[in-house]
């Protein structure tokens, strides 16, 4: 039980890092639309594989943090900015997955909202790490 933070704060540190990735990736392909490039389709698939993969990586590493808390101290409720935060970027993490389902074509007025909702869970995430990193120390 003791290490159970530890995990949870490993393991949501490697999601982050992920989701940066995707966004990286992300913006490589707007880049190269917005140019008037061809598309590179290595990164395109890499983009559409790793995405529906982060979403239930996402929504477990929160899941994860109440079942921890709850085990440990009995009320998952003990750091309410941080469960707030984590709650607001699992449900920005669906809607993102929503959104990029309505993409289909490269100039879907769907890309810039697909892009705001990621560039938030970035920034909540990188909020969620700073949050978590207090609770740790």
């Amino acid at each position: 039980m003791l290490y159970l933070p530890y995990i949870h704060g490993i393991y949501n540190a490697l999601i982050i890092s992920l989701f940066v990735h995707q966004g990286w990736l992300g913006l490589k392909i707007r880049r190269e639309r917005i140019q008037g490039k061809p598309p590179t389709v290595r990164i395109i698939k890499r983009h559409r594989k790793l995405g529906p993969v982060l979403v239930p990586l996402g929504v477990l590493g929160y899941l994860a943090g109440p079942i921890f808390l709850y085990l440990r101290r009995g009320n998952i409720l003990e750091y309410p900015l941080h469960f707030i935060n984590g709650s607001v970027i699992v449900l920005m993490i669906i809607a993102t997955f929503f959104i990029s389902k309505k993409i289909k074509s490269r100039e879907s007025p769907w890309r810039t909202p697909h892009l705001a909702a990621g560039v938030c869970i970035i920034a909540l995430y990188l909020l969620q790490a700073f949050f978590g990193i207090g609770i740790l120390f």
